[in-house]
């Protein structure tokens, strides 16, 4: 039951999430916050409207702001991970295939100095007989 509830309460949260962190949000919150604006100008407090600014308009507004500037950035970074992890397969592929064309040539190598062995035995045992 419990990891209903948990289950329940993450997608809820997810997607509260992802509708406040939009920019139809944000302009939705300067909306409602532009509505207590004629009331706090009214009372001519200097304090009262620095606290609207604040309290009222920067932080509903910049909420929103902000979660699309996070959305925006992690997107990059994903992408650029995506792309490194593109790049370092493609590079474990050629790693692979150079490893694969030492290993020929060290087989090829051994032949040939197996030969030139051979050979070098053949003359040696020309010249002592």
């Amino acid at each position: 039951m419990m990891n209903r509830v948990n289950a329940f309460n993450q997608n809820f949260a997810a997607k509260i999430t992802s509708g406040v962190a939009t920019m139809w949000c944000a302009y939705a919150f300067a909306a409602i916050a532009l509505i207590s604006l004629p009331a706090a100008i009214k009372t001519g407090d200097l304090i009262t409207i620095v606290a609207w600014v604040a309290q009222t308009f920067l932080q509903l507004v910049l909420l929103s702001i902000i979660m699309v500037g996070q959305n925006v950035a992690s997107a990059s970074v994903e992408q650029k991970i995506t792309e490194t992890h593109t790049a370092s397969l493609g590079e474990f592929e050629l790693a692979k295939e150079a490893r694969a064309l030492n290993q020929q040539e060290i087989k090829d190598l051994k032949a040939i100095a197996a030969e030139i062995h051979q050979v070098l035995k053949e003359i040696e045992k020309k010249n002592f007989k």
